[in-house]
């Protein structure tokens, strides 16, 4: 009553941001209408959205979310656009990136003499089907594009790229085409059709040479812009590798400059949009695991959302650990999750994580001195030595392995439960300066973890060198070993490298404790047969894993419990045996994995009886291995536990800054 009239108004500074960035979204099905109807002035337009849809993260500038806020305002928009967005009946109504093609960027070939966005698509698309790579300008970043199913453009881009084995992620046409590539399961068509539109990994059914080798699943996702929809409309191959366009291990390029200098030996051609980025953000992945939906890189289409609401008023800033980093951000006790940044011993890579720090410390105008930040305990991090750096009113590190369990814990809101948390991974910075990553706790969130358990220590030379090369691995494992045969023999064939190892290890030189069950894994892989050096990280267990799937169930090798530790020498030493009596190696590593599970069984039925919980918590890179957690859902709840895994974060790094800002909400004065 007494209310005249009702209007949106531009937007005043002063008081802090409240409102949630919003992740990009994937272009509605009305703007695709749109798109295709040659009656709608926006047909065939690459840069169509309406408030339904669009980019947002990607183009956002600051706070409040205004035009003149994103990387849009440098375009204005003409009658049509703006009678459309100044009325609540449309549902562009303030739809802050909305144009069009009288008023809008546009997309060009770099040196092509196209000159409309229909004609540049098309050549595009040409060009595509014809073999070559192409760069193309997406929502957060460049992508490198070519058609999977020709061998020789794969293998180009793998040469060029420096990429030597990782998979490449694809993108099908349509929901049919993906299904002939990949076997669906309802959750994970659920998933490949959610508005964030990530890639989703499931088991392979089309054979495509050189796109994901020793991998028994592909990364495939559905077109998520207008320009990706009109790429195939135009004539593309219906399944093109969409890999991120970037050389090895560097981050994704984004600025167009950048990108035409470190892709210009890889690309044939650079498709470009007019439209800046503001950030890079890489595609998420995802799975149907066997707990339901995991998310194993946070990106597009759910990066900056909240994951959940901690209890602290607070500000609160996580860095993460150095490898996959992510940063979360706790304002008014919600978490927001940033996307994946890298591994930061890449310099553009720890550009990136500088920057989203900055960035998200001044969309949300925190102040100061009521920050906490909160990073890891390892004193050689690179974000460790950034937590210094951050102006800030306190700051707190908590252990690497404690975080990746009170990571599970947040996204279900549970403060006080006790819980056995498993964590499993391959380094960690333990309490004591070895290298963890077999560990068991026990507590919660409100009273803290204590360490009660652990897999048995082994010995590993060069530290974390030592997870490029498993034999090198091995080494500290097998020492302990006893009555293995001469593995530089067949079937084994040990390299020389291993030789070197075993004499640096008799003198003590740069000799590292650990009790790492992601170098378990490598020492078990390169008795199978993995003895050169990895390409990129966790290969050698990845490659165990796919093994292990290729074989029926088996009788599972002894892993003892005893005295608060997992024995790996019985388990090694019946892969070796086997191995060299003749047994198919992929029943050995099936036996090997079976044999993991069980242990873990054993040892959670003990120390949950001694502590009185029925609740385990599983997280850490290693449980990212979908067939070890199936067997240990099997096998947990029937023993009547409960099991939690991480299902909004990852369960390897890039999931541990969530856990950190959890421990400092619990932990630090509000």
């Amino acid at each position: 009553s007494g209310v005249a009239d009702f209007v949106i108004r531009e937007s005043a500074g002063g008081r802090l941001p409240t409102v949630r960035i919003s992740p990009d979204l994937a272009v509605c099905e009305r703007c695709l209408y749109e798109l295709f109807d040659p009656a709608d002035p926006r047909f065939q337009y690459p840069y169509i959205n309406c408030t339904d849809c669009g980019p947002r993260y990607s183009i956002i500038l600051g706070l409040p979310y205004d035009r003149a806020a994103t990387t849009m305002g440098a375009w204005t928009m003409d009658q049509r656009c703006a009678a459309e967005y100044h009325d609540p009946a449309s549902r562009r109504f303030h739809a802050q990136p909305l144009a069009c093609p009288d008023c809008g960027p546009h997309y060009r070939l770099r040196g092509g003499t196209e000159d409309t966005d229909a004609a540049v698509i098309a050549a595009a698309a040409a060009r595509l089907s014809g073999g070559d790579i192409l760069a193309v300008k997406g929502l957060g970043g460049y992508h490198l594009a070519c058609d999977a199913h020709n061998r020789r453009a794969v293998t180009a881009l793998r040469e060029r790229k420096f990429r030597k084995e990782k998979p490449f992620a694809l993108m099908a046409r349509e929901l049919e085409v993906a299904h002939r590539l990949v076997e669906l399961s309802p959750a994970a068509q659920a998933l490949l059709t959610s508005p964030a539109r990530p890639i989703v990994l499931a088991p392979a059914r089309a054979e495509l040479p050189g796109v994901a080798p020793d991998n028994r699943d592909l990364g495939v996702m559905l077109p998520y812009t207008p320009l990706h929809h009109l790429l195939f409309a135009a004539g593309a191959p219906e399944a093109l590798v969409m890999t991120s366009a970037n050389r090895s291990n560097e981050a994704i390029a984004y600025e167009d400059a950048d990108a035409y200098e470190r892709l210009s030996g890889i690309a044939d051609a650079f498709l470009v949009g007019e439209r800046p980025i503001a950030r890079r953000v890489e595609d998420s992945v995802v799975c149907d695991g066997a707990f339901g939906p995991v998310t194993l890189r946070r990106g597009r289409g759910l990066a900056p959302g909240s994951v959940t609401s901690l209890p602290t008023t607070r500000p609160i800033l996580a860095l993460g650990a150095d490898l996959k980093n992510a940063l979360t951000l706790v304002v008014d006790g919600q978490a927001f999750v940033s996307q994946h940044i890298g591994d930061l011993d890449d310099y553009s890579a720890f550009e990136a994580f500088e920057r989203t720090i900055a960035d998200l410390l001044e969309m949300y105008r925190v102040d100061p001195a009521q920050l906490v930040v909160a990073h890891d305990a390892h004193p050689q991090y690179r974000s460790t030595s950034q937590a210094e750096r951050v102006p800030a009113g306190a700051r707190v590190s908590f252990q690497h392995h404690r975080a990746h369990v009170a990571s599970v814990l947040a996204e279900r809101a549970a403060w006080g439960v006790q819980v056995l948390g498993v964590s499993f991974d391959g380094t960690g910075y333990g309490d004591d300066g070895a290298i963890w990553g077999g560990e068991f706790f026990a507590g919660s969130l409100e009273e803290g973890f204590a360490r009660i358990a652990h897999l048995r220590p082994a010995a590993l030379v060069g530290g974390d060198a030592a997870a490029r090369h498993p034999v090198q691995a091995a080494a500290g494992f097998l020492q302990q070993v006893e009555g293995l045969p001469d593995l530089a023999a067949a079937p084994f064939s040990f390299p020389a490298r291993y030789g070197d190892v075993v004499r640096v290890l008799e003198s003590g030189t740069r000799v590292f404790p650990t009790t790492s069950t992601g170098r378990l894994f490598d020492a078990a892989a390169a008795l199978l047969g993995f003895t050169r050096a990895v390409t990129f990280e966790g290969q050698a267990a990845i490659w165990l894993e796919h093994l292990a799937r290729s074989a029926p169930a088996v009788e599972p090798y002894p892993f003892p419990f005893t005295d608060g530790e997992l024995d790996f020498r019985p388990l090694l030493h019946a892969v070796a045996r086997d191995r060299q009596r003749g047994r198919p190696a992929s029943e050995i590593a099936r036996a090997f994995q079976a044999g993991l599970a069980h242990g873990v069984r054993d040892a959670c039925v003990v120390l949950c009886a001694a502590r009185r919980t029925g609740a385990v918590v599983l997280s850490g890179g290693v449980f990212q291995n979908d067939l070890l957690l199936r067997d240990l859902k099997r096998l947990l709840e029937g023993e009547s536990l409960d099991v939690w895994v991480n299902h909004a974060v990852p369960a390897n790094d890039g999931g541990i800054s969530l856990g950190q800002a959890a421990l400092a909400a619990l932990h630090t004065v509000s």
